[in-house]
């Protein structure tokens, strides 16, 4: 009599044999690389190859939620591929088999496409597909014969449902021992290693009323827990200060190869910095202003000696991200950009680069501001393309003057009458002359402006409106010193920055 494994039966072994999979998988890769781990490099990717307007998409939700819905979404797919090999295999177990060689393959070509993993970082996906398989044909040929026991003799189902429990509580074990393995480099102890990180020559000190935040305008410096973060690690990258080199090379006369006490030993600059992610909407949320603390970039490309021929310095991270900035912007003297190891008083914190990495202002984070940086090297112009470019960025992306209303906020009810109406506006290193104003279409009205720290930073403005109860819209554009008024025209982010006049809706009641 031919045996078929229930419905239950065989969509749970599915589950267990994948479960299995992922967890010698992750054990394994804590090991011979983190990133190995074939749910974090199909994670990866996924990232990777996912077309730019998914990418801007997800970017939306924020940087934690846009990766954990990845991981939800992955998660479920990979789920469901479990319970349809256990639901194709209640006959045979060959279904399920074939289906687990091809995840394995997959993972196996993530991991090999990876720039940051070495070659025994194979033997992750490699133990995964291996577990997976065994995992899978154990289970299945158990159920086979307990079921066909059933049904002759009545032998009950407990030494299958013992077995499928053990390999549970082992997938477990698995999975904790390889997160526990893999975060054994102790990043914090390294960051209170390090200490205050104290520049010998300070920013200029932020005047009294830099920003009108009782107004409702965000402080005129962020925290380091509230500084957006846009990036593709999916993982943090952990490393140690201790562990971490630079290396300087390309077209220059003397190849640098720099750790981190070369860095911290030389003398540091403090300069204010905003930030700003090109993939920012009109009177979007990914901006942010912190005192940076490094070394010059200027002088350690002149200590490399910059070849003439070299036109763009092409940066890799840690995690293998690369970007590529002119060279004229790291050697400017006015731009200032630095080999940042310090944020707001402190190490880097380690989601924004610790324990250095690449500031640059002026320009859209993606070309500026290589984070867990660890190779600078000086290419002509051209010569390579880089991460976002690669997905439809523009090469060199200036960031745009741009302005935006954060109180009142959107659909807020606030009181009829005198209205504050205030926010921000920002022209990187070329800074912001005026700001106007206009309420439900009305005449332009000239903001006050805060007093300028730096044109690198952004600057607040505000502006009284009487205001008498109804619906009301307010709008804003700027003007930086060079004449340049903001345009009206609406341009989404890709490829080189949004652009239009930032306007709130409210009700003064």
């Amino acid at each position: 009599m031919e045996t078929r494994l229930r419905r239950s039966t065989a969509a749970l072994i599915g589950v267990l044999a994948v479960g299995a999979a992922l967890a010698v998988g992750h054990l394994v890769a804590a090991f011979v690389g983190i990133g190995a781990s074939p749910y974090l490099a199909v994670a990866n990717s996924t990232v990777d190859l996912s077309p730019p307007w998914l990418t801007e998409f997800g970017k939306q939700f924020g940087p934690e939620w846009d990766k954990r819905l990845l991981f939800i979404g992955i998660a479920v797919v990979i789920a469901g591929l479990a319970v349809a090999a256990g639901l194709l295999s209640r006959k045979s177990a060959m279904p399920g088999t074939v289906l687990a060689v091809a995840l394995g393959v997959v993972s196996v070509v993530a991991v090999l496409s990876r720039p940051d993993l070495g070659q025994l970082a194979i033997l992750a996906p490699l133990a995964a597909a291996l577990a997976g398989i065994g995992v899978f044909q154990w289970l299945h040929g158990l159920a086979a014969r307990e079921q066909a026991d059933d049904v002759e003799a009545g032998v009950t189902r407990r030494r299958f449902l013992i077995t499928s429990g053990g390999v549970a509580a082992g997938v477990g074990v698995a999975a904790l021992g390889g997160q526990f393995a893999g975060s054994r480099v102790d990043v914090q102890a390294s960051r209170r290693a390090v200490g205050p990180i104290v520049p010998a020559e300070r920013a200029p000190a932020i005047p009294a009323g830099a920003d009108f935040a009782r107004a409702g305008t965000p402080s005129f410096l962020t925290s380091n827990a509230d500084f957006y973060r846009i990036d593709t690690a999916l993982t943090v990258p952990k490393v140690r200060a201790e562990d971490w080199s630079l290396r300087v090379h390309g077209l220059v006369d003397t190849e640098l190869e720099l750790d981190f006490a070369d860095i911290a030993g030389r003398r540091l600059v403090e300069k204010i910095v905003t930030m700003t992610c090109v993939s920012n909407e009109v009177g979007g949320p990914l901006i942010s202003t912190a005192a940076f603390v490094g070394v010059p970039m200027r002088e350690l490309l002149m200590e490399a000696g910059v070849r003439p021929e070299a036109g763009q310095v092409f940066a890799t991270s840690v995690d293998g991200w690369t970007t590529a900035t002119p060279v004229a912007d790291m050697l400017s003297e006015e731009r200032g950009a630095l080999l940042a190891i310090g944020m707001n008083g402190e190490p880097l914190p380690q989601e924004h680069g610790f324990p250095a990495r690449v500031v640059v202002p002026g320009l859209y984070g993606y070309v500026s501001a290589t984070k867990w940086v660890v190779d600078l090297e000086l290419i002509r112009d051209g010569e390579k393309t880089f991460y976002w470019q690669d997905r439809g960025w523009a090469k060199e992306a200036r960031i745009k003057t741009q302005s935006r209303v954060d109180a009142p906020r959107a659909f807020q009810d606030v009181p009829a009458g005198k209205v504050t109406v205030a926010g921000i506006a920002w022209a990187q290193t070329t800074g912001i002359e005026r700001v106007e104003v206009r309420v439900d279409g009305g005449e332009w009205r000239r903001a006050e402006l805060a007093p300028e720290v730096t044109d690198q930073a952004w600057r607040m403005w505000k502006l009284v409106v009487e205001l008498p109860a109804g619906n009301h819209r307010a709008e804003v554009r700027a003007t930086d010193r060079s004449g340049y008024t903001q345009t009206e025209d609406r341009v989404p982010p890709i490829p080189d920055g949004a652009t239009g006049w930032h306007s709130v809706s409210f009700t003064a009641s």
